[in-house]
């Protein structure tokens, strides 16, 4: 396979993973915001660090309120993150390989970039943020659900789960990180510990999921079921392993001898199949950080073996 057409197909998958994770992340804090009655007026601040985008926030000016880091991380296309340039840029690589993918996957992104990056000045003034989400969110799932009954299960269909794999367990690290180094603080935050550990979960899409296998909400409990959780396909152990094999299948594809990634992506999945949460959380052995940099590292390991030339 071209490298162009692999570097497309991995980046359209990623793109519109991205997308995703920042609108459920958008609309589980609007609804915290006010089931919180006024106590979490600081919590639009840590969306920024989640993303990774606060210096080039802080840079605009801006001020990180209800109204501007949601503008920020839906619309604003200035910022290379935000949900309208995601979707943007997912269309265009999906409109360069228009003979690659399924007409139904193009007329799918086609579509949720007209209904997305146009005519969006209303939705902040009119209280639409949540429905916008809603839009976000089921524009990917319609997506990746046309890529798995229309692709063959060739290389390309392996980038594209690769691309979403690592974006998605990048996301929920960068979540953890950002939520596990607030717990513990004193006055509000504690009283209001278990709201936050359920938008946490809300965010993942793993209330649910996590309630049905676990009696308790507490924040050791749903580190260990993101970080950990073998069966649920959000946590960060299933990306990796999905990652891992997508990488295989690659790997054996193509006879170049280039293995880095696979040896990385190896390296991350037997990490999280062995380690214990205690090793996690209280060692740092591997750290939220580390497992975080393992994520960087197979992805600049992808490049390097099969996009670099």
């Amino acid at each position: 396979m071209l490298s162009r057409v692999a570097e497309n197909l991995f980046w359209i998958a990623r793109y519109i993973e991205r997308a995703e994770n920042i609108a459920r992340l958008l609309d589980v804090n609007y609804y915290a915001t006010l089931e919180g009655a006024g106590l979490f007026t600081q919590q639009w601040s840590p969306l920024l660090a989640i993303t990774g985008s606060q210096e080039e926030f802080k840079a605009k000016g801006y001020r990180a309120d209800s109204r501007n880091v949601p503008n920020w991380l839906a619309f604003d296309p200035s910022n290379p993150s935000s949900i309208r340039s995601c979707i943007a840029q997912a269309r265009e690589n999906a409109r360069a390989l228009r003979d690659r993918i399924s007409s139904e996957m193009w007329e799918c992104i086609n579509s949720a970039y007209h209904k997305l990056c146009f005519g969006t000045e209303h939705v902040l003034p009119n209280d639409e943020l949540h429905q916008y989400c809603v839009t976000v969110r089921d524009a990917s799932h319609l997506f990746f659900g046309i890529a798995f009954a229309t692709l063959p299960r060739d290389q390309g269909w392996q980038f594209l789960q690769a691309g979403q794999h690592l974006e998605r367990g990048d996301a929920l690290l960068r979540l953890l990180q950002v939520r596990y180094k607030n717990t513990g603080e004193k006055a509000v935050a504690e009283a209001l510990e278990n709201h936050r550990w359920m938008a946490v979960l809300k965010t993942a899409s793993a209330y649910e999921a996590y309630r049905k296998s676990k009696a308790r909400l507490e924040p050791r409990g749903i580190a260990e079921f993101l970080l950990l959780e073998p069966d649920f396909p959000r946590s960060v152990r299933y990306c990796a392993e999905t990652l891992c094999a997508a990488l295989e299948v690659i790997a054996q594809a193509n006879r170049s001898g280039k293995r880095d990634a696979l040896r990385e992506v190896g390296w991350l999945a037997a990490k999280l199949e062995y380690a214990q949460i205690d090793q996690i959380l209280d060692l740092e052995n591997p750290s939220l950080e580390q497992l975080l940099g393992d994520f960087n590292a197979v992805g600049a390991a992808v490049y390097q073996a099969y996009f670099s030339n």
